[in-house]
């Protein structure tokens, strides 16, 4: 067996709505696109439905809430890990978004994280926001009651 370390350098271009989702996370807000078709919210936004084809051009600012649609739970370090092991990566439906992403679940015990829990985003201090998802350092419960299983069975 050979160990040969590898490189890769990404360069990207955020588009017109990726720039706007990011210009949003740096005010402290989330910013969405409505499709005039079909009447879906992605966040981030994509900048065409994948459903319709057609351009989203109706931006929506969404809550920081929303329900855990599925989870897994992290047992495996690896380097450069900036939580120790066991956490939760979530897939979060926010409120009024027709797709979840993918994010940090901390504030209760991993095996505590179940699907329908709601939750919030938790903010960095703002001194510390840029143009980055990185602004909202993780989700945490928020004492609600779960959400029904049929309010986000579609967005699995």
């Amino acid at each position: 067996m050979i160990v040969t370390p590898v490189r890769l350098h990404y360069r990207h271009s955020a588009s017109a709505e990726e720039s706007r989702y990011l210009r949003g996370l740096a005010e402290g807000k989330v910013i969405g696109q409505r499709c005039p078709a079909c009447g879906k919210v992605y966040v981030p936004p994509r900048g065409a439905c994948p459903v319709d084809g057609v351009p989203t051009t109706i931006d929506v600012e969404l809550p920081d809430v929303g329900t855990v649609t599925t989870f897994c739970i992290v047992n495996v370090p690896f380097q450069g890990q900036r939580v120790p092991s066991p956490y939760v990566a979530a897939s979060v439906l926010l409120d009024g978004a027709d797709i979840a992403f993918q994010h940090l679940i901390l504030g209760c015990q991993p095996d505590e994280v179940r699907m329908g829990m709601r939750v919030r985003a938790v903010w960095k201090p703002p001194e510390q926001w840029g143009t980055t998802s990185e602004n909202i350092d993780h989700f945490e419960p928020t004492g609600e009651p779960d959400a029904l299983y049929d309010s986000y069975a579609h967005h699995l």
